[in-house]
């Protein structure tokens, strides 16, 4: 990498985050997946967090397992899918399922347009999984390789008995990953999640958003904001002057999410959004092929 300076909160590198693994070229939320990213150079992981009927944390995006798993094939859980108020239509609920039978399913694509050829080869792993590749990673890249959690409809699973909190603090904790300096990012897009991570940890957070937020308010609890990228360029690509505000606020600046085969119509290729957005002074970005958006940063 070149010695290359950023208009970044604290003026280091933006940090590249895998967005669910290297989700652009395997099964999103699987080993493999988190792995490839890895390999890459990518600086997190990313893992959303839903919880089992057991009380265990895996990675999917949705409670609902019909879009990123084989659960359909399934005959023995033909009598698992429900309507749920949470969701358009019936699924499969992952609070229904306990652990041991989540590892029965195996990982698909759900993005149309992407490779299926992995399809059904990558069981779902848990989040212990996930710290403990990171963790091992870490130790043999000779460099951090850091976790950045999503706690996924943190409401709808309290409202069955399931939490989060504490099982994802411990994970981290027994792996050693503690307090403000640890190679961690908590984000949630429910400030209630937040507000309680925050009288319970010193690991830094995340507010993810669509809409532009009080910052000063928001500072109050969190590190960071993971805002919807056209949050900070208008419709002419122009700055919104939204970075500049959270970091007079003290907030890094994570948006999400660059997509090789998404691209920005504002943008001639996705380098050159990716690049765009480094110019502004992000702190970081969500990326689903991390590899690309190491390379935009280190030729920036």
């Amino acid at each position: 990498m070149t010695n290359l300076t950023f208009p970044t909160l604290t003026g280091n590198p933006p940090i590249v985050i895998a967005h669910r693994g290297a989700s652009g070229v395997l099964p999103e939320h699987t080993i493999a997946a988190y792995q490839r990213a890895i390999d890459m150079g990518a600086d997190y992981i990313e893992p959303d967090l839903v919880i089992t009927k057991d009380g265990v944390l895996v990675a999917r995006h949705d409670r609902y397992l019909s879009g990123s798993t084989d659960v359909s094939k399934h005959p023995e859980f033909a009598d698992r899918k429900r309507p749920d108020a949470n969701h358009e239509g019936e699924d499969w609920f992952i609070e229904d399922f306990t652990l041991a039978e989540i590892k029965t399913l195996r990982a698909v694509q759900p993005r149309a347009g992407r490779p299926t050829n992995y399809d059904g080869q990558y069981e779902i792993p848990t989040f212990e999984e996930i710290v403990r590749l990171a963790k091992m990673s870490s130790k043999s890249a000779g460099r951090p390789i850091g976790i950045y959690p999503e706690t996924k409809q943190p409401t709808a699973f309290a409202a069955v008995g399931l939490r989060h909190d504490e099982a994802m603090l411990e994970i981290l904790a027994a792996f050693g990953y503690e307090g403000a300096t640890a190679p961690v990012f908590i984000q949630s897009f429910e400030m209630e999640n937040l507000q309680r991570l925050n009288s319970k940890t010193d690991i830094r957070l995340i507010y993810l958003t669509e809409i532009r937020p009080d910052f000063a308010v928001l500072a109050k609890t969190v590190d960071g904001i993971g805002p919807y990228k056209k949050l900070l360029l208008n419709e002419n690509g122009e700055d919104t002057g939204f970075i500049a505000a959270a970091h007079a606020a003290g907030l890094a600046v994570h948006p999400w999410t660059f997509r090789d085969d998404q691209l920005d119509p504002k943008f001639s290729d996705i380098e050159t959004e990716i690049k765009a957005y480094y110019a502004l002074g992000v702190d970081g970005v969500f990326s689903d092929f991390p590899d690309t958006a190491l390379r935009a940063r280190d030729e920036n």
